[in-house]
């Protein structure tokens, strides 16, 4: 299996775009998969660039309603005329952060004939499997990420229920892809147990000049490395909240930036 950044916070390739997004292209032995698509249509920019053909996706993936993993949705439906989008039936909710700014999606791409409307599980064939866990047990806090949903009673806080996992199975290995871990890195390596875990684990909230902070993500970092899992990151888990964990895991978990491939 091949995975492919197209987007991702930071680039080290000046040829190549970066934004505050994520967005990932997936080749397993049989299909061809977009994960996210950033917040532009960068993502396919840097596919041309590096030589990705995205008219040539077999299915793509919203992994939750939020703009920086979506916002390309409308652009990758008018340059690829075939795949589905599998995107859950709560992600066209009105999302908004702590500043009362909306980071959802344009609800006016629901009505495309190609979004297929996931819920807690949905299988695309017998190794490619998507699920939210919304009814698993939470054995770890989520972490206070201050997002909201505004109900027709007012703000409340998100329960991400519209946040989905791909686990893929090849070569006898799971490869977990999660876009943002917004239920919590912990939580989702005991529900899934994967052998690789690739995308956001939504550390940036976690200053690192605040104690309290340093000593939950030192916590955090300490049971991650209890699982023999091997660990790709980026986007929402902050560049020096990485160091941080790199400090902990060391080459247990690798930064993967814009243009980067891993190999599995």
């Amino acid at each position: 299996m091949k995975i492919t950044a197209l987007i991702e916070n930071s680039s080290n390739n000046p040829n190549l775009a970066c934004e505050h997004g994520l967005s990932l292209y997936l080749e397993t032995e049989q299909k061809k998969i977009l994960f996210d698509m950033g917040q532009s249509k960068k993502f396919h920019e840097n596919a041309d660039k590096l030589n990705i053909d995205i008219s040539k996706v077999d299915s793509a993936i919203i992994s939750h309603g939020h703009y920086d993993h979506g916002g390309g949705l409308s652009h990758f439906l008018e340059i690829n005329a075939h795949a589905p989008v599998y995107i859950h039936s709560e992600a066209f909710g009105s999302f908004y952060n702590a500043d009362n700014k909306f980071i959802g999606l344009d609800k006016r791409t629901a009505e495309n004939p190609r979004i297929i409307f996931t819920r807690d599980k949905k299988e695309l064939d017998e190794n490619l499997c998507l699920e939210t866990k919304n009814t698993a047990k939470q054995l770890f806090p989520m972490p206070k990420q201050n997002l909201k949903l505004l109900t027709e009673t007012g703000f409340k806080a998100d329960g991400f229920r519209h946040e989905q996992y791909l686990l893929v199975k090849e070569n006898n290995k799971k490869i977990l892809i999660t876009g943002c871990a917004h239920k919590g890195i912990l939580n989702i390596l005991e529900w899934f147990r994967p052998d690789y875990a690739v995308g956001g684990f939504h550390f940036k909230q976690y200053a690192l000049t605040d104690c309290g902070c340093k000593k939950n993500l030192k916590a955090i970092a300490e049971k991650m490395a209890e699982y023999p899992t091997v660990f790709y990151t980026g986007h929402c888990t902050g560049k020096e909240q990485f160091e941080f964990l790199h400090a902990v895991l060391g080459n247990q978990i690798s930064y993967l930036s814009t243009g980067q491939q891993i190999n599995i």
